[in-house]
């Protein structure tokens, strides 16, 4: 470890005001566009140079972000000039460690200021170690990107599977039409060769419509008041996703959540045991559907449509239970949740190991940062995380 530096932060760098900027949220730009929180939208001009840090300027929630490449800040975030020789990406993990995000001066409207941020006190070490440093924490980053934007694709390759077999019909209309279906000759002989009219409209032959009761069955979920929880490995779900853990589950997994008060229209998949609280509906039978088909039947259904509630938005089951609904061969819905889950298994994998990564991550920020472990047991335990 080469000997670090004591400076200040108003010697080191300085926060440059961002720029309003009109339509970035519906823009379909290559430049990343930046506010108080992280990303916000997109344009097609950057305001500034990448790798870069930006730091949140307004808002309860401002936050420190690192941009590879070039991008735009609007007004209400700062970005960062270096003043002195310093590596970006150190530079990013070094404003997390002093929480400059977290610094408040004390006006109405959260706000960090320039005046607060830069009288403050840092070590820093040469160049070679910023850069050592930086890559060190930029490589488990870097990993947890992957595993996200893997688990992103996943999930889209499961959406475009079920919309393409039970929305779209695709196989079916391939077959009408003498194409191949691109599917293995034993699932291509699970779909009929032709669309025929329905109450719901034109629908592949032999299919049934039933009531959405004829697919699954949702029901209420369980009274768990915060103060009875106790930390443990089950998941508590309420309307509006994942609320923490409990050492007691009320359904075995995996099952699927969604909101009966509060919070409507969201569907939640659970490959564990867990604890639906009382906010939520829960999938009580799969009776022509499986786990991960009903998963996808439900997102389908604009559950936030059916709102029975006054000042509270409420869901009331038996309204979506009589919905019709298309009830495919039950050996399509298996040969579908086979290929779906096994997707949704390689999702769980890497959630594991983002949650690993991250766990380091936040160990080593605060250690390396300030010099308390040298760059090469850091690189040591990174390795053995496999980053």
């Amino acid at each position: 470890m080469t000997e670090w530096r004591a400076s200040t932060w108003g010697e080191e760098i300085s926060l440059e005001y961002g720029k309003a900027l009109r339509g970035y949220g519906d823009a379909d730009g290559e430049v990343p566009v930046y506010g108080t929180n992280g990303p916000v939208g997109w344009t097609e001009e950057p305001l500034t140079s990448g790798p870069g840090v930006i730091l949140g300027r307004k808002g309860a929630y401002r936050g420190v972000h690192f941009s590879r490449q070039p991008f735009f800040v609007i007004d209400t975030a700062y970005y960062v000039v270096p003043k002195t020789e310093l590596d970006m990406r150190w530079l990013y993990y070094a404003m997390i460690f002093h929480k400059l995000g977290e610094i408040d001066d004390g006006s109405p409207i959260p706000s960090t200021t320039r005046a607060a941020v830069y009288p403050r006190e840092l070590e820093v070490p040469d160049i070679g170690e910023q850069k050592a440093i930086g890559a060190v924490l930029g490589s488990l980053d870097d990993k947890i990107e992957l595993n996200q934007r893997m688990n992103e694709t996943l999930e889209e390759m499961a959406r475009v599977l079920f919309k393409s077999w039970f929305i779209d019909f695709d196989p079916v209309r391939a077959k009408m039409e003498g194409r191949d279906t691109g599917l293995a000759p034993d699932i291509t002989a699970l779909f009929p060769s032709r669309l025929v009219d329905s109450a719901i409209g034109e629908i592949p032959e032999s299919w049934d419509i039933g009531p959405l009761d004829s697919a699954l069955v949702l029901q209420r979920g369980f009274d768990l008041p915060a103060p009875k929880r106790a930390p443990g490995p089950y998941p508590v779900l309420a309307a509006s996703g994942p609320s923490g853990t409990h050492n007691a589950f009320m359904v075995k997994g995996p099952g699927v959540t969604t909101g009966r008060s509060g919070v409507l229209g969201k569907v939640f998949y659970i490959d564990t045991d867990f604890w639906p609280l009382n906010t939520s509906l829960w999938v009580k039978e799969f009776r022509r559907s499986s786990p991960v088909y009903a998963f996808h039947l439900l997102q389908n259904i604009d559950l936030s449509g059916f709102n029975a509630g006054s000042a509270v938005p409420t869901l009331n089951r038996n309204h979506i239970h009589t919905l019709p609904t298309l009830l495919p061969p039950t050996e399509l819905v298996e040969t579908f949740e086979q290929t779906a889950a096994a997707a949704f298994a390689r999702k769980k994998s890497a959630e594991k190991e983002i949650a690993t990564l991250s766990s380091l991550r936040e160990l080593l920020i605060p250690k390396l940062l300030s010099g308390e472990v040298s760059i090469n047991n850091a690189e040591k335990l990174v390795g053995e995380a496999g980053a």
